[in-house]
């Protein structure tokens, strides 16, 4: 067993949360046993993920997308009810890191994202008001549509939406270099676009999205949010049950969009 303060500790330590602005309080959302021996890990802390934590006894549950995000409702009543009675009557603690996951350079969803796609990362850029949130860098080798089709959803088991931004799939040079967001990154296509790469690939896809994408010449794959965002919480997982003594899994609740 491990004291719940000493392993939040020491994820703090990994990822820096008070250094970045978010949209929710990251670290400890809900506080459960002090003890920690069992941790259950997830992309988001929805129902089904609580009860699959509930079912192997954990203490903890460790997730990516957690709550009480920026403009929601205060009041607890219905879903936001259930979820947290679930993890007050169990004695689960509710651990989440939303932005500070997605840019670690070793754990994050970015970084994870990168290795299983065999993308080479060039870099980093502030997008959004966070430094460090948008990368890019090559694909493994230029692919032209059909084939990174392929090659996607081999990797991600989702057949993505990709919107060619340059001319006909069969008229198009082949795609070399890309940038990358995981999740509900889409509106930052056009600083993928100020970058000069090929393609941006993110999870979601906005109805102006496609608008963007034509107008400026650069291509958009949506690969799924759930689908681009597995990686980084595994990662994470696999760091604490590296360093601790701990029963550490991943469940993963899938999840189409």
């Amino acid at each position: 067993m491990v004291k719940r303060e000493v392993l939040i500790s020491q994820l703090d330590a990994w990822l820096q949360p008070k250094l970045i602005k978010d949209y929710c309080p990251n670290g400890l959302q809900v506080e459960g046993t002090g003890d920690v021996g069992k941790i259950v890990c997830g992309v988001t802390a929805c129902e089904a993920l609580l009860d699959a934590a509930i079912g192997r006894q954990a203490d903890m549950v460790l997730v990516h997308h957690g709550y009480f995000w920026k403009g929601e409702s205060a009041v607890i009543q219905g879903m936001k009810k259930r979820r947290l009675g679930k993890l007050l009557r169990h004695d689960i603690s509710l651990v989440a890191y939303h932005l500070p996951l997605d840019i670690h350079v070793e754990y994050g969803n970015n970084a994870q994202l990168a290795k299983v796609l065999g993308l080479s990362v060039d870099g980093q850029v502030a997008a959004g008001g966070t430094d460090g949130l948008l990368w890019y860098g090559q694909l493994p080798k230029p692919m032209q549509q059909d084939e990174l089709r392929r090659y996607l959803f081999d990797r991600l088991a989702r057949d993505p939406l990709i919107i060619n931004g340059s001319m006909p799939a069969m008229e198009s040079k082949p795609w070399r270099t890309i940038a990358w967001c995981t999740g509900g990154a889409q509106g930052f296509i056009d600083d993928a676009a100020d970058l000069g790469v090929d393609l941006y690939l993110s999870g979601e896809v906005s109805e102006q999205t496609v608008h963007s994408a034509r107008e400026l010449g650069i291509s958009y794959i949506a690969a799924g949010h759930h689908a681009t965002e597995r990686y980084g919480i595994q990662a994470l997982g696999n760091a604490v049950a590296a360093e601790f003594p701990l029963d550490v899994s991943f469940v993963d609740i899938d999840n189409p969009a």
